[in-house]
């Protein structure tokens, strides 16, 4: 979708905007959202950085996702200067200055290997990463810049996000902070539930098992519940074993999951690297019940449009 697309159907009688999902978990899906309820969205969020008219925001991301819709609805809401790139992992190429920027960890990881794009990140006044897991070496890469880097805890039914975490400097903390309207509690899963009224007409109940802090506002992400390997009545996180394996593993790599008639189901590791080099690591590294039985050689890991995991493609290679 191009911008004078969504624009037009911005400015439509319509009061709702078609948007589809990211696809992580299953296939894309696509839904109505409020114009009312994205501009809500789009207020808060300009309010909690301190953005006023005139700031210059730079929409770098497709127009197909609520985060690419929701730059533009920012720029509308808070009457910012929107310049337009088109979506590549090199957003930064040309030399200018912005004081709100929102970018997937894959677009901030590439623009960091480029001495003259890192230098441009580093002079943006509020960068926003969101779409994916942020990984402990870009984290630390990120701490030192001068300006505010901050990680978003969303999903497309929150019309982008609904807190956000401080990546660098004295406010840096591995704790999400939900906005001011924003009320989150655990289920009896230990999973987040959301009450988030201005933005989200019902109570969205996640599947991200979340632990929430003993203030009862601020929460970390622990992983996914949908992401849970049962094998031999042991739960075993995908995500967690796959930090533990991050300082390990060169090559691209994703733990997925088989049905299995002994264990119910088995810890299986897809590579797009040397099947013998994984399994060293793994045999080296994890305790042995989060050790995959099976290794796989893949010539690409799945991933969605947006950069995420795409785990049921996983799981269907796993087979």
């Amino acid at each position: 979708m191009s911008l004078e697309e969504f624009l037009l159907e911005w400015r439509s009688d319509s009061p709702y905007v078609e948007v589809k999902t990211s696809g992580s978990t299953g296939e894309p899906k696509r839904m109505m959202v409020e114009k009312r309820r994205m501009m809500n969205s789009a207020r808060i969020t300009c309010d909690f950085l301190g953005l006023k008219p005139g700031d210059t925001a730079l929409l770098c991301m497709s127009l197909d996702y609520i985060a690419g819709k929701m730059m533009v609805v920012r720029s509308i809401e808070r009457n910012l200067k929107l310049i337009t790139v088109e979506p590549s992992g090199h957003p930064l190429a040309e030399d200018s200055k912005y004081d709100l920027v929102a970018m997937v960890p894959m677009q901030v990881y590439n623009s960091l290997q480029v001495p003259e794009e890192k230098e441009r990140l580093m002079q943006i006044k509020h960068l926003i990463i969101g779409g994916g897991a942020i990984d402990e070496s870009m984290e630390e890469e990120l701490r030192d810049f001068p300006n505010a880097v901050w990680s978003t805890y969303g999903m497309t039914e929150t019309l982008s996000h609904i807190a956000l975490r401080r990546l660098n400097g004295k406010e840096a903390s591995e704790w999400y902070e939900p906005f001011p309207s924003v009320k989150v509690r655990l289920n009896e899963e230990g999973c987040l539930v959301i009450d988030a009224p201005e933005v989200c007409e019902e109570t969205l109940v996640t599947n991200d098992i979340a632990e929430i802090e003993a203030s009862g506002r601020r929460f970390r992400i622990l992983g996914r519940k949908d992401n849970v390997i049962c094998s031999g009545g042991i739960k075993i996180r995908t995500e967690e074993v796959e930090r533990t394996l991050k300082p390990y593993l060169d090559a691209p790599y994703m733990i997925s999951k088989r049905p299995d008639p002994k264990f119910g189901e088995i810890v299986v590791l897809l590579t797009e690297g040397d099947i013998s080099d994984a399994r060293e690591a793994c045999e080296r590294i994890l305790p042995k019940y989060q050790q995959p039985k099976d290794y796989l050689r893949v010539d690409r890991i799945p991933l969605t449009e947006t950069g995420k995991p795409a785990r049921k493609e996983a799981e269907k290679l796993a087979l």
